[in-house]
């Protein structure tokens, strides 16, 4: 089974990666999270895959800020909100939910977007490399 892991990565990374890719032109999809994933999948089976999404000049920076920093950029976070504005707005006009199912899609946007707005904008400068 060993031997079958490498290449299930690299597929599970090139699919993540076509999703991403139809994210960066379909408004409600996000892209990021997927290149993240992909990067992950490719580290295990692809150096030369994970170097060109890593150095991409579009998908690359948020992936590199996020797993060296765990930060999502400004302009990514206040995009994240208005997609999730515009999804809940959404589900209420197109579900019509009850009370119970309401609460509960609520909380879970709520969460999301508490989790998003609590992380770092980007690098924390070093104090000391000012010296």
């Amino acid at each position: 089974m060993e031997h079958l892991k490498r290449p299930f990565y690299m597929s599970i990374g090139l699919i993540l990666s076509g999703i991403g890719i139809a994210g960066a032109f379909l408004p409600v999809l996000p892209s990021t999270i997927f290149f993240i994933g992909a990067a992950y999948f490719f580290a295990r089976s692809s150096p030369r895959l994970e170097a060109w999404l890593l150095t991409h000049p579009l998908f690359g920076p948020p992936v590199v800020a996020w797993q060296d920093h765990g930060a999502i950029p400004r302009k990514a976070k206040y995009l994240a909100f208005a997609g999730m504005a515009l999804g809940f707005v959404s589900f209420l006009y197109f579900v019509q939910p009850g009370l119970w199912l309401l609460v509960v899609v609520f909380l879970f946007f709520a969460a999301s977007a508490l989790y998003v707005g609590t992380r770092p904008d980007g690098p924390t400068p070093n104090p000391s490399s000012d010296l």
